[in-house]
């Protein structure tokens, strides 16, 4: 499989080619596209939607109104209430509290929101899939919510950017690139103070609404059985970009003290007595300065710890093993293609690489490269170096990776 030519105009960015979309929309303005995905449905049922709210490896919200009041509850959950739902926001972090019951589906203003939809369902990992033109170190997650008519979340904004697939039913959108971004205080969600929308637009199943970060919005369902699906597009901090970095580096300076590499604990041999002694000695500020300064905040320092960040799966992912043995060290076999599991995550940055979580140094050669793009590698007559059949094999064993029949073979 290629990647699509990124100069192409495409239905699901209205026409646009994605390289026109990330120069005059992306991080900059919304963009509402008109049948993106033309007579789609979510593969996803309202059904299964709630069944993956029940388990405890998903992470999952309900929101609804009561007494005009802003409640919010975290899964897993109960069946759905045979009547009226009622209940106190709730989380579980013992064992004392109980879970909720999702509501009926005939009782109004409800949203639930199931995150990481596409870490369970193979097709929507393909809908996601469509925004390869955007850096995966920038991709977060697909997340469906599923309301009945008047649920919403209310008007609020997000740090990072969305595209909102309108999957089931309608939703209204409301949306604003207001600059007052108050909240409410004292609330179980972020719910904007003042909003002022701009803009409205109704959403029919496939249509769809880009939002770059900030921008204030606010969707309500307008049918039962009302699904979006968000795919997000997550947006670090500059101070969290830094700590990465600082986090890495504090780690390989214990590694080389541990290995012997630097010099051990502070000494201070000659040190007078004082007469101040709850004063900093600048001898030790000086050791602290020097130890810091001998830091290497170099490129491959940078990338390791952005890499190893951006290539760390979601929490509570677990890969299942191998379904067939195969050798790929000692009988490189031809005719199968070798395809990332869906929720592995694989970056690199020149020869660098990145896996799950693991820094593999210097090692990315032009098929693994092309498996981080691409995906999946057609196993050719001629087999990559031993050091690489050995790392695929241990992507395969471990379930990262996957092996299929080669449609060419």
């Amino acid at each position: 499989m290629t990647l699509p030519s990124t100069d192409q105009s495409t239905p699901l960015l209205g026409g646009l080619s994605p390289d026109q979309f990330m120069r005059r929309h992306w991080q900059r303005k919304p963009l509402l596209i008109r049948q993106a995905l033309p007579a789609w449905r979510s593969p996803v049922t309202p059904a299964a939607l709630r069944r993956l709210a029940r388990n405890d490896e998903v992470e999952s919200r309900l929101v609804w109104r009561e007494q005009d009041e802003w409640r919010m509850a975290n899964g897993p959950f109960l069946p759905p209430a045979r009547k009226l739902f009622r209940a106190s926001p709730s989380r579980r972090g013992t064992h004392e509290e109980p879970l909720v019951r999702l509501p009926p589906a005939t009782q109004s203003d409800w949203t639930l929101l199931v995150q990481g939809v596409d870490l369970f369902d193979e097709r929507i990992a393909a809908l996601r899939d469509r925004f390869r033109f955007i850096p995966d170190a920038r991709l977060d997650d697909a997340m469906i919510s599923l309301a009945s008519q008047g649920g919403g979340v209310g008007p609020h904004f997000d740090s990072y950017d969305v595209f909102l697939l309108q999957a089931r039913g309608r939703r209204r959108w409301r949306v604003s690139q207001q600059r007052d971004l108050d909240l409410l205080p004292d609330l179980p969600l972020k719910v904007l103070a003042n909003f002022t929308p701009e803009a409205e637009y109704v959403l029919e199943p496939g249509d769809m609404l880009y939002l770059p970060p900030h921008v204030a919005h606010d969707g309500v369902a307008e049918t039962d059985d009302c699904m979006t699906i968000s795919i997000g597009f997550r947006s670090p901090s500059q101070a969290e970009l830094a700590r990465l970095v600082l986090d890495l580096a504090a780690e390989r300076l214990l590694d080389d003290e541990m290995a012997g590499k630097r010099a051990g604990h502070y000494r201070d041999p000659g040190q007078p007595a004082t007469l101040t002694p709850a004063a900093l000695p600048e001898r030790l500020c000086q050791a602290a300065r020097d130890e810091v300064a001998r830091l290497r905040f170099d490129d491959a320092l940078i990338a390791d710890a952005l890499g190893r960040w951006l290539s760390e799966p979601k929490a509570g992912v677990v890969f299942d093993g191998p379904e067939t043995d195969i050798d790929l060290i000692d009988d490189w076999p031809s005719g199968i293609t070798l395809v990332l599991d869906s929720r592995t995550r694989m970056l690199y940055r020149g020869k660098r690489g990145y896996i799950n979580g693991e820094i593999l140094g210097p090692v990315m050669t032009a098929d693994l490269c092309r498996l981080a793009d691409e995906r999946r590698l057609v196993c050719a007559a001629r087999p990559p170096s031993a050091g690489v059949r050995e790392l695929l094999q241990d992507w395969l064993e471990g379930g990262w990776l996957h092996a299929a029949a080669n449609p060419t073979g």
